[in-house]
């Protein structure tokens, strides 16, 4: 029986192109750089047995191997695995175009979570390195692109800040909902009314309402919607 020749060199050459990265990992640890490009990180997308599993996000990088059974191959996060995909933290799209650093159109508050979701992964796992591209340069710096997404990140953590604040001096409805009963709000003390959130276009791009609870002599002030259905005075309205 002829030896197959060339499945052996095709394995051969995979076993040392992982042994290549295996090598080239360990010496970037044991440097002080510690930068990834595109292409070497995406080695690392826990398929290689030999190898950790490291992801990215907003150009930071971890070694997450760790938690192999859910990011290795297989596993609900593989799709994180050997990249960054800063956007798909936030916009649930973890195919094709989705899985991408760009945070283009995203809001502040959506671009505040992705970086609450980059400090959870430096609590959490080891910080090693870089990625070169957006939010890198190839000498390790912070880029404009970087900078300009942790500024809009604290400018969303400061306008939530001042949201609760103000949605705090009127109370929120209580509410529940059930498949068999549907939604029900109502008010301890006073009187349910949908009102407008003056933040929520800057915060998400979008505008939205919330149940407020007002007194009596506060239903006559500009923009107190009455649910549909809903008596004037009712304190409790259907949803």
């Amino acid at each position: 029986m002829a030896f197959p020749a060339k499945k052996f060199i095709t394995s051969s050459l995979f076993g040392f192109t992982l042994l290549v990265a295996l090598v080239a990992f360990l010496l970037k640890f044991n440097s002080s750089q510690k930068l990834f490009t595109v292409e070497e990180l995406a080695l690392y997308n826990g398929t290689g047995d030999s190898l950790p599993i490291l992801l990215g996000i907003l150009g930071s990088v971890f070694d997450v191997t760790k938690g192999k059974s859910h990011y290795g191959a297989g596993g609900g996060y593989n799709h994180f695995a050997g990249r960054d995909a800063s956007r798909a933290f936030v916009s649930g799209n973890f195919t094709g175009d989705g899985l991408t650093d760009s945070l283009r159109g995203l809001s502040s508050t959506e671009v505040h979570s992705v970086v609450g979701w980059r400090d959870f992964y430096f609590r959490s796992y080891k910080f090693v390195g870089r990625l070169v591209g957006r939010y890198y340069d190839s000498q390790g710096n912070p880029t404009k692109y970087l900078k300009g997404a942790e500024a809009k990140a604290a400018r969303g953590a400061q306008l939530m800040e001042k949201q609760k604040e103000m949605e705090a001096k009127q109370p929120s409805c209580n509410s529940r909902w059930s498949q068999d009963d549907g939604g029900e709000v109502w008010c301890d003390n006073g009187f349910p009314r949908l009102v407008q959130r003056p933040l929520e276009i800057a915060l998400t791009g979008k505008m939205s309402k919330r149940c407020a609870c007002y007194n009596e002599d506060q239903l006559g002030q500009p923009g107190l919607e009455v649910y549909s259905g809903c008596d004037y005075l009712a304190k409790r309205c259907r949803v």
